[in-house]
């Protein structure tokens, strides 16, 4: 057989892709345009986006799986459950990501996916208490004094730089850590600088314990994301124990940190908690930035190296549905902040939402696009939320692009609790997906099936305004859970983050229309000796409180997949140099009984044209090339799929059957001359690529 055309035309393919790289390398984000994969949001620009079209619509029905990655690891190592949270970067021809509860560092080879090192940090009791050890989202990078360096932080709050080539720590690096198992070398314990000025701590005068970290009592912080590194500058997250799960009103506040991304040295620390003197500090009444916490960067961070400049999205301050014992606006709260790298110094920031009580933390990396808005260039940050809206600002200034206004927000009915009077509200673009639940948003395929469904809505209390507070047991009025839409899992959250194509100013945003009933009731009551704090707060959610569902049985309604109007899961794309929304298709396929069952419904009879389709609830993992959106879904009748979307249309073009259902996001890389797509999975991932 001569192959000799067959290599011509794989040189040709390679030759070609190297060109797209080069001729979008002046793009936001070029490092990513080599082909490469060079942080877990796609790079600093946080797009999800790669230029490769080697994968394109006319041959994705070719792709094939090219290998599966199940946590094969040597002997004596044990990685644990493996969730679907953790991507892999790919840098300098090396495949590296974390796996497992143990947040263990692993390299992978690009071409099958075997395992080629891994590094586990000793365990310790600092690691064992935390809630996010499986929530480890993948490592960071950087080329320092010529070596490729791997970053990577631990459940337990710790610091790691590890060689790329052989996952041996770094020698110089850091310094020791006093416990039993860790390194000499290559690691800081971020705990030390943390806490080293922080009140509660200098007033216990207690002796410092490495290996156990902070007494509960004072409060506990932990890691999800990996760092961020900026102009050689690391830049550090963290994140508590959930708020939902909180009975408590201490802990400690999630600072963020900066180091020498070449030594370890220690730099700076931005405090989300403003002291006195510090912007923002009248934000917090009744002295109660004294002992709050939280208000970590949990997600992902992004970055603009020429400007200096990293991105910071926050979560609320501690409890998450009452803050009754922090009156006030309280920034930094669920907040973007500007930070300048070298100092640590704010240079901007936008809050979005006042004393948040909704559990509206901001769950994903801002976008960085450049953008044309009415003529005008301009380099623009997007923030994707759980309220449903694009925060859209000059990335530079922090001015928006369109107005977000102030608008009156309902007020609480709990005791002890006092909202601001106002929130803000973005004017455009249109949110994309329902805010609240109001009378417009009722199916409404006819009269008399609108009228059931407000009927309804009416009997059970589910209409309510965006920013509806929650309720408290044994309230006056009589009302039951309050319907808070969206809910604490979105809109938009950390498991299906957006993807953007910076070429066209097109964002692509996968959410999911749900409400959160809350109920609030005494802390007392879900309280043990395991939370952090001291101090019991009034009210927190209570569990296993429902509104009364819907009679079943000759229910008029019976087959819809909701009262409201769908898709339940949907993909928007909204083209962000005019903020017009450009198409919404659903989020995979609804189950095919499901659909046959609507469609049965006699209401329905004379309905033409009837869509049975309205997606799949929860959010898609989202990534983009140059020519497709890459989404992972389930069709009709359950079978798990990658699958490719025409970016204009938001039509499905290709479906590549999966072993497992994809989570949280896609990557891509080159290597060798062959694209891969890599999907994360339960229990580890999948690779897809042409034959």
């Amino acid at each position: 057989m001569n192959m000799k055309p067959v290599r011509k035309r794989h040189v040709v393919v390679a030759a070609f892709a190297v060109l797209i790289a080069v001729v979008v390398a002046s793009l936001p984000g070029g490092a990513q345009q080599r082909g490469e994969w060079p942080g877990i949001t796609g790079g600093d620009t946080s797009t999800r986006y790669t230029p490769l079209d080697q994968i394109n619509a006319s041959n994705f029905n070719q792709v094939k799986v090219a290998w599966e990655w199940r946590g094969e690891v040597p002997p004596g190592v044990e990685l644990g459950d493996i969730n679907a949270r953790s991507l892999p970067i790919y840098v300098d021809g090396m495949l590296l990501t974390t796996s497992g509860p143990r947040r263990t560092v692993v390299s992978m080879d690009p071409t099958t996916g075997k395992t080629l090192w891994t590094y586990q940090e000793p365990e310790t009791p600092r690691h064992a208490y935390s809630m996010r050890s499986n929530h480890g989202k993948g490592v960071a990078y950087a080329r320092i004094n010529g070596r490729g360096v791997v970053f990577m932080t631990s459940p337990g709050f710790f610091l790691h730089a590890l060689d790329a080539k052989t996952g041996q720590p770094i020698e110089g690096w850091g310094q020791a850590v006093p416990v039993r198992g860790f390194p000499k070398t290559g690691t800081v314990d971020m705990l030390k600088d943390l806490i080293a000025d922080w009140g509660p701590w200098v007033d216990a005068k207690l002796p410092y314990d490495a290996a156990n970290g902070l007494p509960l009592s004072l409060g506990y912080i932990t890691t999800s994301s990996p760092p961020i590194v900026v102009n050689d500058v690391l830049i550090v997250g963290n994140s508590a124990e959930q708020g939902y799960n909180q009975t408590r009103i201490e802990n400690v506040p999630g600072d963020i940190l900066g180091y020498d991304a070449k030594t370890g040295k220690f730099l700076w620390k931005f405090h989300v908690i403003p002291r006195p003197g510090e912007f923002g500090h009248e934000t917090w009444e009744n002295d109660a930035w004294k002992w709050t916490g939280d208000i970590s960067s949990w997600a992902p961070m992004s970055a603009d190296p020429a400007r200096g400049l990293v991105y910071l999205p926050t979560n609320g301050a501690t409890i998450d549905y009452f803050g009754g014992f922090r009156p006030g606006d309280n920034l930094f709260s669920t907040s973007v902040i500007a930070l300048d790298v070298k100092t640590g110094k704010r240079v901007w920031h936008q809050q979005l939402v006042k004393h948040d009580i909704w559990n509206y933390d901001t769950p994903t990396a801002p976008v960085l696009l450049d953008v044309t808005v009415n003529g005008r260039r301009i380099p623009g940050l997007f923030q994707i939320t759980k309220q449903s809206w694009v925060y859209s600002y000059n990335r530079h200034t922090g001015e928006p692009i369109w107005p977000i206004v102030d608008r009156p927000a309902p007020q609480s009915l709990v005791p002890g609790e006092r909202l601001s009077k106002t929130q803000p509200h973005v004017t455009h673009p249109a949110p994309y997906d329902l805010q609240g639940r109001t009378e417009a948003h009722l199916v409404d395929y006819t009269p008399e099936i609108r009228k059931l469904a407000l009927e309804r809505a009416q009997k059970l209390d589910l209409l309510a305004p965006l920013f509806a507070p929650p309720t408290h047991r044994g309230n006056k009025e009589g009302k039951g859970p309050a319907n808070i839409c969206p809910g604490g899992g979105g809109g938009a959250n950390i498991t299906g983050p957006p993807a953007a194509d910076p070429q066209t100013g097109v964002i692509f945003i996968a959410s999911t229309s749900g409400c959160s009933p809350t109920l609030l009731a005494p802390a007392a009551e879900r309280d043990n000796d395991k939370m952090t704090g001291k101090t019991l707060a009034a009210w927190i959610t209570s569990r296993g409180e429902k509104p009364a569902a819907p009679p079943s049985a000759n229910d008029p309604l019976v087959g819809f997949p909701d009262i409201f109007k769908g898709p339940l899961g949907r993909i928007t794309a909204i083209d962000m140099n005019t903020g017009n929304h450009l198409w919404v298709t659903p989020h995979g396929d609804t189950d095919a009984k499901a659909q046959a069952a609507f469609r049965a419904n006699p209401l329905l009879k004379d309905v033409k044209n009837l869509d049975t389709n309205w997606g799949r609830r929860g959010t898609a993992a989202l990534g983009a090339s140059s020519t497709l959106l890459f989404t992972a879904g389930q069709t009709a009748d359950g079978q798990n799929n990658l699958f490719a979307i025409d970016k204009k249309t938001g039509k499905r073009v290709g479906a590549l059957p999966i072993s497992r259902a994809g989570g949280y996001g896609l990557m891509s890389y080159l290597h060798n001359g062959k694209q891969y797509i890599v999907i994360p999975q339960n229990g580890g991932y999948a690779a897809v690529a042409l034959p």
